[in-house]
């Protein structure tokens, strides 16, 4: 779970990260945010308004009851209805995650298009093809940790590591093998799924990544890619803007 703090002039005046635990009570949830703003010397009873980015269903209630009880407002929850300002083709409206949403609204507001803009995530890795304002489609990949698990699940034999930069594309032994297929694997696949997606469009003039597990691919890659770490962080504060004079009615 990431919690941001902007300023009202739109600066992020602080960035943290929480574990997830999807049992968390309305009070525990509350209890983290308020240890959060404490760690950052803020005070959220001055917090005018909250957005809400949630792809973990069981979370958002007791989050959403958490932020009422301590601001005294309800969230804006990204989802069905929100003023996006972006063309999504096809069957893909209304069926996008909230956090691709928010991440294309930034990434459409900060650089040049087209794009293509890589969430790697924990659990999974998506790919989304931006043209001017208009969402073209995306890719949905088994996430870097996904792949971790399974092969320690799936493999007797082999052992559960940490996702931690590989010394060689050749590993010299099990623990090595693993870490040089799983991150060299992956950056393979994220150069190779680029040239697909603009074979089916057109060249991307910007390439942005973004995710927990983007620095550590991101080297391995061929492809001159843009690390943004708050590219989410900033479509929430920008979706907020487009929508805040309907949030407060």
């Amino acid at each position: 779970m990431t919690i941001g703090l902007f300023s009202l002039q739109g600066t992020l005046k602080f960035r943290a990260t929480l574990k997830t635990v999807k049992d968390s009570t309305r009070d525990q949830c509350a209890i983290d945010l308020l240890n959060v703003f404490r760690l950052y010397d803020e005070d959220i009873s001055g917090v005018s308004g909250t957005i809400i980015s949630s792809v973990v269903p069981p979370m958002t209630t007791n989050v959403t009851r958490a932020v009422k009880f301590l601001t005294g407002q309800l969230p804006l929850i990204v989802g069905s209805g929100i003023k996006t300002g972006i063309n999504i083709l096809g069957e893909a409206h209304g069926q996008l995650g909230a956090d691709i949403v928010a991440s294309s609204v930034a990434a459409l507001n900060k650089y040049p298009s087209p794009m293509i803009v890589i969430d790697m995530g924990g659990t999974a890795t998506t790919m989304s093809l931006l043209n001017s304002n208009t969402f073209e489609g995306c890719v949905i990949i088994p996430g870097l940790r996904i792949g971790v698990e399974a092969l320690s699940q799936r493999a007797a034999e082999l052992p559960h590591i940490s996702i931690e930069p590989p010394t060689s594309v050749l590993g010299r032994n099990t623990i090595d093998a693993m870490r040089s297929g799983v991150i060299y694997g992956h950056a393979a696949m994220l150069d190779n799924m680029i040239a697909r997606m603009e074979e089916a469009s057109q060249p991307a003039a910007t390439v942005i990544m973004t995710g927990e597990n983007a620095v550590i691919v991101r080297k391995y890659c061929k492809r001159d890619i843009v690390f943004d770490a708050n590219l989410l962080l900033d479509g929430l504060y920008l979706l907020y803007q487009k929508n805040v004079q309907r949030y407060r009615k």
